[in-house]
Formats: C-alpha cells, sequence, structure tokens
C-alpha cells in the first residue's frame, strides 16, 4: 500500500444544496476541527456539497415526507430533459386546459382556451411556483398530469431516488405522495449537473406574465448574495445551514478522471507494466484550511496479470483526513495491455514460480 499527502491542485468553489422539509457530527467536529452544526427546528434536512455530493449535516434524511411545492423541483427537471432531447422547444406554444386554470394556491394567472410559451410556463414554475403552469406544463408532456407522475417516478427512480414518489407535478397534498431530504438533494444536484444552461432561471428574482409580476418565492435570494436559486420552504433554517456551510467548509479537486496514479507492474503481458488511475474526478468537501491534512493511499491487487482491461478495477484509492476515511474510489485500468507471446508468458511462469518460493 503506497500513502502520500494529497495536494489538491485548485479550489473549485463552495457551493451547497441545502433541503429542509416542514445533527449528526459534520466530518472533523469529533476532532474539534470545527464546531457542530447548529440546530434547526425542521423534521428533516440535508446539506450536501452540490460538486462533491458530500453530505455535511444531515437530521432524519431518509425519513419520507410530504414534499409541497418542492415537487416542482421533478416537474422542472423533466421539462429541461424533454427540451435538451429535442421533444419540445422553449417557444412551442402551449394550450391551457380547464384544469390547468382552475388550479389553486400558488398561481401563474394563465387563461384557460390560451396558449403560452413552453419557456414562460418554465418560469412560472420555477420563479413563481405556479401550480396551474406545472399542470399546463405535465398535460402537453405526457398528455395528463397522471401520466407525467409516471414519468417523474420512473425519473426519480433513475436518478436513485429510492424513497420518493409521486401523485401529481405541483405537490398538491395526496395520499402516496412523499419524498425524503436526501432524495431532494439527490435531484437538486441533478439539475445543477444535467442541464446548466437552464440553471441561471433558479437565480431570476421575479418574472412578469400578462402584465402580473410575482417575486421569487426562494426568499434567500434576498438575503444571501451567495444563493443562486432552487427551492426554499424554510428560510430562517435553510440560512443557518448554508451559512455554515460556507463558513466551515471547502470543496477542492483532487485528482482528475484519467490522471495516472500508479504503473504496476504487469506478468504475461505484452507491455510490463498498466496506468491506474480514476474514472471520474475527485472532488472532496474538507473543513477550511484542513486540505494539507488530507492522506491518499492506494492498495493495489497484487501480481496483475494479462489480459489488462481498460475501465476494470485493479486496486482502491483511499483518502484519509486525520485517520477518519473521507473518500474511496477504484483504481481502474486507463489501458489495455494483451497477453505476451508464449516465450514471454513461460518466462513470467518461471520468475513467479520461484519468487514464491522465496517470499
Amino acid at each position: 500500500m503506497m500513502t502520500q499527502y494529497l495536494s489538491p491542485q485548485t479550489l473549485l468553489f463552495r457551493v451547497f444544496i441545502c433541503v429542509s422539509l416542514l445533527a449528526l457530527a459534520p466530518l472533523g467536529a469529533a476532532n474539534g476541527l470545527i464546531p457542530r452544526a447548529p440546530d434547526v427546528d425542521a423534521r428533516g434536512y440535508l446539506l450536501m456539497d452540490a460538486k462533491s455530493g458530500q453530505v455535511i449535516v444531515e437530521h432524519n434524511a431518509d425519513q419520507e415526507l410530504p414534499p409541497a411545492s418542492l415537487t416542482k423541483m421533478m416537474t422542472a427537471y423533466l421539462v429541461e430533459k424533454e427540451i435538451a432531447a429535442g421533444n419540445i422547444s422553449e417557444q412551442e406554444m402551449v394550450p391551457i386546459s380547464v384544469k390547468a386554470w382552475r388550479m389553486g394556491g400558488s398561481r401563474m394567472f394563465i387563461q384557460e382556451g390560451t396558449r403560452v410559451s413552453v419557456q414562460d410556463l418554465l418560469k412560472g414554475v420555477v420563479i413563481q411556483s405556479g401550480n396551474d403552469a406545472s399542470v399546463a406544463l405535465a398535460e402537453y408532456v405526457a398528455g395528463s398530469e397522471e401520466a407525467f407522475a409516471d414519468l417523474m417516478n420512473n425519473q426519480a427512480r433513475e436518478l436513485g431516488m429510492d424513497h420518493t414518489h409521486f401523485m401529481n407535478a405541483t405537490g398538491w397534498p395526496a395520499e402516496n405522495h412523499y419524498t425524503t431530504a436526501h432524495d431532494l438533494a439527490i435531484l437538486a444536484r441533478a439539475i445543477i449537473r444535467d442541464f446548466p444552461e437552464h440553471y441561471d432561471l433558479y437565480a431570476q428574482k421575479e418574472f412578469t406574465y400578462n402584465g402580473i409580476t410575482q417575486h421569487n418565492r426562494n426568499l434567500l435570494l434576498w438575503r444571501d448574495d451567495s444563493v443562486d436559486g432552487l427551492k426554499t420552504g424554510h428560510t430562517e433554517e435553510s440560512q443557518k445551514l448554508l451559512s455554515y456551510g460556507f463558513r466551515f467548509y471547502e470543496t477542492y479537486e483532487g485528482y482528475g478522471a484519467g490522471d495516472v496514479l500508479d504503473t504496476p507492474q504487469v506478468w504475461m503481458g505484452a507491455a510490463n507494466q498498466v496506468r491506474l488511475g480514476l474514472q471520474e474526478d475527485l472532488i472532496l468537501t474538507v473543513p477550511k484550511d484542513s486540505q494539507d491534512q488530507l492522506k491518499a493511499s492506494m492498495s493495489i491487487r497484487p501480481e496483475l496479470r494479462a489480459p489488462i482491461r481498460e475501465g476494470e478495477q485493479y486496486g482502491t484509492l483511499t483518502v484519509t483526513l486525520a485517520d477518519e476515511t473521507v473518500a474511496q474510489r477504484p483504481l481502474v485500468a486507463l489501458e489495455n495491455v494483451e497477453e505476451a507471446g508464449f516465450f514471454a508468458k513461460i518466462w513470467d511462469h518461471v520468475v513467479l514460480f520461484f519468487k514464491g518460493l522465496f517470499s
């Protein structure tokens, strides 16, 4: 096993997802690096770094609870997915049904019998949290809100939202309509990752439709310049968690995908060595000013023998901070190594035989 200090190359950014519906000691707290997380009066909550996916603070994060208007994050995600796939365009005009027009609660104030662009309806969902806009888009994409809910549930399973079930596109109270703080954090990361071209929509503070101007219901956009979007239901609680994350944590890039981290020997191969590395970037969220204490160790499978296949795992990279494991990633072959010829393989067999006798 090889051990070395991990030298992060670039400070990426400090972006956190905070999801609360209605704590655990965070990394480093037990070692005196940072204080414990603030107390938050919510049934379930979670603070996750958007880039690394690391959970910093959580409480009842897997408890199934009604998501209310946070449901619209999935509605917007599916519409953005349809746009990206070329199935619909932002300029297409959507007919407004009686059902959409009659929706109560927060509304965009669209009128039955009119047509509204996909782009404006998406703004109505994201900025105004419009129930009417959500239903209109659901009907346009899937034919009915019930069919759209099926798409929502299929997408939830695809994203790994294992404790989520949707019954509608709005979050209107319904039996068997639930999610968790952890699942919503997964969805929030997917929105940021998969459709960055639409993400600035979540930061817009107001939208005017049909002469009616409404402000974004995410009040954190006015209270905190570091907030750039998504949705919030409990502003004060969310503010506490975000402030804690920004104050005490930073996110760094350790190793990049494809970086050569080791070149172990290969037996019976056309090449004597193979390059090993990571399939994905290693992103770490750690307490501020602790990056110089990170240590990386690599455990490589002994006596690697050809054929070696690109992408297959031949070892493990482990990163620790103060003797606590903060990340483990598979070390994979970055290239193929084919088998050697007959006589070269015989020679390696002989060498390994005597090597085994003396080891």
